[in-house]
């Protein structure tokens, strides 16, 4: 069943009226009142769509997710036809860097300092994806420790590397390129798997 076009024009116009927000207020100071006022949208309305704020922000990040599955899907049948479980984290985490800068509007407000419930949420979501691409790749890894150990070790390191090449102004290329050269050498190391 096909969604209405006005009922997509609404709730595409509550998140980007959530993500402007947060240029001037941290998300835990953000109203459903607010959000509805800034969007010209009755409060009525907004709860035709959404429990609360922190349902659109599910919504918002289910957009985003979702594009970046489509495009990790495209990027397997393109590079990877062999399944190599290396380039299978790469484009991974590939897919995972351009979901962040295609929303970096967004995600420039996702630091712990600023919005820690929005740093903790997104890092929840890449975990919890990272951990299910491990258990999946498992058999072919040989890993040494437990996928949700692995999982939680590359999200933080990664995540904070993200963070701190955007804090030193690194380009979105040399954040992406030096990211996959780390990640590449840890796997195919025996650091953290038992392949060699």
């Amino acid at each position: 069943m096909q969604t209405d076009k006005r009922i997509i024009k609404t709730k595409n116009n509550l998140k980007h009226t959530l993500i402007a927000m947060l240029d001037t207020y941290t998300f835990e100071k953000i109203t459903v009142k607010a959000i509805c006022e800034q969007s010209n949208t009755s409060r009525i309305t907004f709860y035709n769509h959404y429990h609360d704020k922190y349902e659109l922000l599910d919504d918002l990040s289910a957009d985003m997710l979702a594009a970046a599955q489509k495009e990790y899907v495209k990027l397997q049948a393109n590079n990877n036809k062999n399944r190599n479980p290396i380039t299978s984290y790469c484009n991974f985490l590939e897919c995972i860097l351009n979901m962040y800068y295609q929303n970096l509007k967004f995600f420039s407000h996702t630091n712990p300092n600023e919005n820690p419930y929005l740093n903790f949420y997104f890092y929840k979501y890449i975990l919890k994806y990272l951990e299910i691409h491990t258990k999946k790749r498992s058999p072919l890894l040989k890993p040494k420790y437990s996928t949700k150990k692995i999982a939680g070790f590359l999200c933080y390191g990664l995540w904070g590397f993200i963070t701190e090449g955007l804090a030193q102004k690194c380009s979105i290329a040399q954040i992406k390129d030096e990211a996959i050269s780390i990640l590449k050498g840890l796997l195919q190391s025996e650091i953290l798997t038992n392949n060699n």
